[in-house]
């Protein structure tokens, strides 16, 4: 780049206004500036003060060799003096080059300074308000910008010659006629209306832009105009002006200086990137030593034994890792092929397991419809047991209450009538109207006329059946109205009991067989371990308890005999028990599966309960021979079911004796009173009442004792039969001893077991 001709160099620093050119007071103010630069400016906000002025400024350092190579790029030479002397009036070269005539070259030289400038002391200037001011404003000239900060302070003075000066005011001039009135930088002083100025996109608005309310910033900036310093006019404040200016050069100086490693190697890398350095030399390769090529010893000639020997060795060597190879393969291949089984078990594992999980799913599923579905028939078919009950309760109380007053009239014709109460109570019909009371007599009279009508329909319904004796008859036909009665009731059960699962379509909770058995067959075939370590025999007996209690409904084992096998539930059980065998033939016998009698379970639990209920409430009539037979081949179907020792049929046992014993504690309390009034009055018919009275009594005793027969000595039936003997029929005996008495003693002794005979029916037999 070729320099600039000293005469445009002037002219461009000349249009400039002229300054003087006082190089340390300006030095001075450029090191304060910089230094003032490196001064964090004030915030303007309210908050975060604190925290900010905590951290310390980054700073980015420049070693001296950078600052020189910028300041030598940007920096005019020191010795290029401004001159009037225009390049363009001289004549140039063919080439283009400027040529300098005679007179251009003594201008130049008698403009060249001969001596530099002595500099006077800091501190012998005596400062006073306008060297100061001079020397604030030489701080912010645009000569100071030429200053080489790195470079000796004491430098040449260039002084202008008059002949630049007159040139730099023709420029101003020719300026100021040209355009300087329509520069931008221009304000003018001339009074102009409002109106005239520019409105704004919105004149109307009242509001304030930004800029205006916020201002132009001076304050802001400060720190960078030099808006704050202050100028020292004092002899102390100058001393101190001075010493912290030359604190900041100092401070200045050892940035300067300081240099690190880091910057160092940095420079240098750059230096030789822009081949201002030449490289290093590089280390001489060391010289390189001839040596010669050993020459090997002479080998002798292998012997044949040795090659044998070692060839042998390798062999066997050879061998035996070859062995181990196959040792080792073999191992492998056996453990790849339990892996392989191994893999092939885990995943028939995983297969079944899935299944298993489905299948207990939906499993679990319908179990759970099932329980809602006896939660809401359960109830009903209770209710309905209940009305079976009362109805057979209902009726034997009404066979009860006749036949108590059969022997009631029977022992007040033998042993008088007991006296009236002292109180009457009035009985009510069904209307509440009050009922007539009739006489003893009579009531007596029609009591009798309605049981000798009930023999002889007896007789007449079955007339193949040998003439029984009056008192033996068991008397327990209700009469045609009431029988009517009862036999609707009881259809009426019968059918309440169809209209159960009435609105019940699926065939798994009509049918149990194909509900209940199905997913338990499945259970028990599928996950047999599962299956009997959850006792899923009996769970499946607990549901199907339901459709066997529903079947049995209406059913009195004593009236009606019915062998248990005959009843569906009996006879899905039993092959649900009994599984056939794919090798099993038809005609043999299937053993019992894991579950073993689910038959015997089922009786013990619903069957034995159901029928202990019924007895107790009447279906078993202590009085008739036929119903003990029933009762006591319907035990021994049980019992071949259950075990004798089982406590549930030892429930059955004790619910027959609780019938008996009924029935003898009724006949001592009904004969109790009668006994102990004893006035026996004169009646023809005295000697058909004691016997009547005592062959019914004889009855009762023959069904105990055929009874006991079957059940033993348990729950102490054999002291009923002497309470009922010693308290009942010897005294009605000894009142008409020689007509009747003596005889029916003897029937009854000679049924009883010589053990259980009473001893004073024993010492009266034996007096005679």
């Amino acid at each position: 780049m070729r320099p600039l001709p000293l005469n445009a160099r002037a002219q461009d620093l000349l249009s400039e206004p002229a300054q003087p050119r006082l190089m340390r007071p300006a030095l001075a103010a450029k090191l304060k500036n910089k230094h003032k630069s490196r001064l964090k400016p004030k915030t303007r906000l309210s908050f975060g003060v604190e925290e900010e002025g905590e951290g310390e400024e980054f700073k980015l350092k420049k070693s001296n060799l950078s600052k020189k190579l910028a300041f030598s790029r940007n920096a005019p030479s020191a010795n290029v003096l401004p001159s009037a002397f225009d390049p363009t009036s001289t004549p140039a070269k063919a080439n283009g080059a400027p040529t300098y005539s005679a007179e251009y070259l003594s201008e130049l030289k008698a403009s060249t300074p001969s001596s530099r400038l002595r500099l006077q002391e800091e501190d012998s200037i005596s400062y006073d308000a306008d060297v100061s001011l001079a020397a604030d404003s030489l701080a912010q000239s645009s000569l100071a910008s030429i200053v080489d900060l790195t470079g000796d302070v004491d430098m040449d003075t260039n002084i202008p010659s008059s002949s630049t000066v007159q040139a730099a005011k023709e420029k101003r001039d020719r300026l100021r006629k040209v355009g300087s009135a329509v520069d931008e930088d221009y304000i003018s002083l001339s009074v102009t209306k409002s109106s005239d100025m520019p409105q704004g996109p919105h004149p109307e608005s009242r509001l304030m832009r930004e800029d205006d309310e916020l201002g132009e910033g001076d304050d802001e900036y400060a720190e960078y105009t030099s808006a704050q310093e202050r100028i020292a006019l004092g002899k102390k404040s100058r001393k101190v002006e001075a010493k912290k200016r030359k604190e900041e050069m100092n401070e200045l100086i050892l940035d300067a200086e300081e240099q690190d490693e880091e910057t160092m190697e940095w420079e240098a890398e750059q230096l030789r990137r822009g081949g201002m350095r030449a490289d290093e030399a590089k280390e001489a390769a060391p010289k390189q030593v001839y040596k010669p090529a050993p020459i090997p010893e002479n080998t002798p000639i292998p012997d044949l034994d040795v090659a044998i020997a070692r060839l042998k060795g390798s062999l066997t060597s050879l061998t035996a890792s070859h062995q181990q190879n196959t040792a080792s393969m073999a191992s492998l291949a056996q453990e790849r092929a339990q892996l392989e089984q191994k893999e092939k078990e885990m995943r028939d594992m995983i297969v079944k397991a899935e299944e298993k999980r489905s299948w207990f799913a939906a499993f679990r599923e319908w179990v759970e419809s099932i329980a809602t579905f006896l939660d809401e028939k359960f109830p009903q078919l209770e209710q309905l047991e209940e009305e079976h009950v009362s109805l057979l309760q209902e009726r034997y109380d009404m066979i009860s209450q006749r036949r108590r007053k059969d022997d009631e009239d029977d022992l007040s014709i033998f042993l008088g009538s007991l006296p009236a109460p002292a109180v009457q109570t009035s009985e009510t019909d069904e209307l509440g109207r009050v009922i007539s009371a009739s006489s003893p007599a009579a009531l007596r009279r029609e009591r009798t006329a309605a049981r000798n009508a009930r023999r002889l329909r007896r007789r007449a319904a079955d007339q193949s059946r040998a003439q029984e004796e009056e008192g033996f008859s068991t008397d327990a036909t209700l009469p045609p109205s009431d029988a009517a009665d009862f036999a609707m009731a009881i259809e009426k059960l019968l059918d309440k009991a169809k209209d159960v699962l009435a609105d019940v379509r699926a065939k798994d909770f009509r049918e149990p067989r194909q509900g209940l058995g199905k997913w338990f067959g499945e259970w028990r075939d599928k996950f047999g371990d599962s299956y009997t370590g959850a006792w899923g025999g009996l769970g499946m007996v607990s549901g199907w308890e339901f459709w066997t209690r529903l079947e049995i409904l209406g059913w009195n084992p004593v009236e009606k005999p019915k062998s248990l096998d005959t009843f569906s539930w009996y006879k899905s059980l039993y092959e649900y028990s009994r599984p056939r065998l794919p090798d099993t033939d038809d005609d043999e016998e299937p053993e019992f599966g894991p579950d073993g009698d689910l038959v015997s379970a089922m009786i013990t639990t619903a069957i034995i309960p159901r029928v202990c209920k019924l007895i107790e409430s009447g279906a078993l009539d202590p009085f008739s021979a036929r119903d003990i037979r029933t009762m006591v081949d319907l035990a021994e179907q049980i019992e071949a079911s259950t075990e004798r020792s089982n406590l549930k049929f030892q429930t059955l046992l004790k619910s027959v004796y609780i019938v008996f014993q009924k029935a003898v504690e009724s006949a001592e309390a009904t004969a109790a009173p009668y006994l102990a009034h004893n006035q026996p009055q004169f009646d023809p018919e005295a000697i058909p009442a004691r016997q009547r009275y005592l062959a019914r009594q004889q009855k009762l005793l023959s069904n105990m004792v055929r009874w006991r027969k079957y059940s033993g000595e348990r729950y102490g039936i054999p002291m009923l039969m002497t309470n009922l003997v010693k308290n009942c029929m010897l005294p009605v005996a000894e009142s008409g001893w020689d007509v009747g008495g003596e005889e029916r003693m003897k029937k009854a002794a000679a049924i009883l077991p010589k053990e259980l005979v009473p001893v004073s029916l024993s010492s009266r037999l034996d007096s005679r």
